[in-house]
Protein backbone atom coordinates (compact mmCIF):
# COMPACT_ATOMS: atom_id res chain seq x y z
CA UNK A 1 0.00 0.00 0.00
CA UNK A 2 1.59 3.70 -0.78
CA UNK A 3 2.04 5.97 1.38
CA UNK A 4 0.15 9.32 1.69
CA UNK A 5 1.06 12.74 1.67
CA UNK A 6 -0.53 15.62 3.41
CA UNK A 7 1.08 18.98 1.57
CA UNK A 8 0.23 22.52 3.09
CA UNK A 9 1.17 25.68 1.79
CA UNK A 10 0.70 28.42 4.05
CA UNK A 11 0.89 32.50 4.35
CA UNK A 12 0.50 32.75 8.46
CA UNK A 13 -1.08 36.18 9.19
CA UNK A 14 -1.33 35.78 12.76
CA UNK A 15 2.06 34.61 14.40
CA UNK A 16 0.75 33.76 18.09
CA UNK A 17 -2.80 32.57 16.77
CA UNK A 18 -0.72 30.24 14.44
CA UNK A 19 1.46 28.59 17.26
CA UNK A 20 -1.51 27.36 18.91
CA UNK A 21 -2.62 26.06 16.05
CA UNK A 22 0.60 24.44 15.29
CA UNK A 23 0.82 22.96 19.03
CA UNK A 24 -2.44 21.27 18.27
CA UNK A 25 -1.68 20.00 14.94
CA UNK A 26 1.76 18.54 15.87
CA UNK A 27 -0.20 16.52 18.63
CA UNK A 28 -2.49 14.88 16.28
CA UNK A 29 -0.05 14.44 13.64
CA UNK A 30 1.60 12.38 16.22
CA UNK A 31 -1.33 10.45 17.52
CA UNK A 32 -2.63 9.69 13.75
CA UNK A 33 0.70 8.65 12.82
CA UNK A 34 2.00 10.78 10.96
CA UNK A 35 5.70 12.34 10.04
CA UNK A 36 6.78 15.49 9.23
CA UNK A 37 8.78 15.49 6.16
CA UNK A 38 9.50 19.30 5.38
CA UNK A 39 7.49 21.67 7.91
CA UNK A 40 9.09 25.80 7.09
CA UNK A 41 11.63 26.15 6.91
CA UNK A 42 14.11 27.52 3.37
CA UNK A 43 12.72 27.82 0.51
CA UNK A 44 12.63 28.91 -3.22
CA UNK A 45 9.81 29.47 -5.28
CA UNK A 46 10.81 27.62 -8.93
CA UNK A 47 7.26 28.25 -10.38
CA UNK A 48 3.86 29.68 -9.81
CA UNK A 49 2.76 31.76 -6.86
CA UNK A 50 4.36 30.61 -3.49
CA UNK A 51 3.72 30.61 0.31
CA UNK A 52 6.51 31.58 2.59
CA UNK A 53 6.03 28.18 4.58
CA UNK A 54 5.09 24.50 3.14
CA UNK A 55 4.86 21.39 5.43
CA UNK A 56 4.60 18.02 3.90
CA UNK A 57 3.33 15.33 6.71
CA UNK A 58 3.42 11.44 5.84
CA UNK A 59 0.91 9.14 6.75
CA UNK A 60 0.96 4.91 6.09
CA UNK A 61 -2.56 5.58 4.09
CA UNK A 62 -4.68 7.76 2.23
CA UNK A 63 -7.25 6.67 4.64
CA UNK A 64 -5.02 7.46 7.49
CA UNK A 65 -4.20 10.91 6.28
CA UNK A 66 -7.98 11.56 6.11
CA UNK A 67 -8.47 10.40 9.50
CA UNK A 68 -6.14 12.56 10.74
CA UNK A 69 -7.62 15.77 9.17
CA UNK A 70 -10.61 14.54 10.14
CA UNK A 71 -10.14 14.07 13.42
CA UNK A 72 -11.74 15.99 16.65
CA UNK A 73 -8.55 16.67 17.59
CA UNK A 74 -6.94 17.86 14.39
CA UNK A 75 -10.14 20.24 13.43
CA UNK A 76 -9.77 21.92 17.36
CA UNK A 77 -6.57 22.77 16.07
CA UNK A 78 -7.81 23.96 12.77
CA UNK A 79 -10.27 26.39 14.49
CA UNK A 80 -7.14 28.00 16.01
CA UNK A 81 -5.53 28.47 12.12
CA UNK A 82 -8.92 30.13 10.89
CA UNK A 83 -7.98 34.20 10.70
CA UNK A 84 -4.30 33.26 11.69
CA UNK A 85 -3.45 31.78 7.87
CA UNK A 86 -4.19 31.40 4.23
CA UNK A 87 -3.61 27.90 3.70
CA UNK A 88 -4.00 25.44 0.92
CA UNK A 89 -4.07 21.86 2.16
CA UNK A 90 -4.12 18.56 0.08
CA UNK A 91 -3.72 14.89 0.70
CA UNK A 92 -2.35 12.59 -2.07
CA UNK A 93 -1.47 9.09 -2.25
CA UNK A 94 2.18 8.56 -3.15
CA UNK A 95 3.43 6.47 -5.93
CA UNK A 96 4.06 2.81 -5.34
Amino acid sequence: MPKAYIIARVTVTDPERYANYVKGATEAIRKYGGRALARGGRMTSLEGEARPRNVVLEFDSLEQAERYYNSPEYQAAKSEREGAAIAEIVAVEGAE
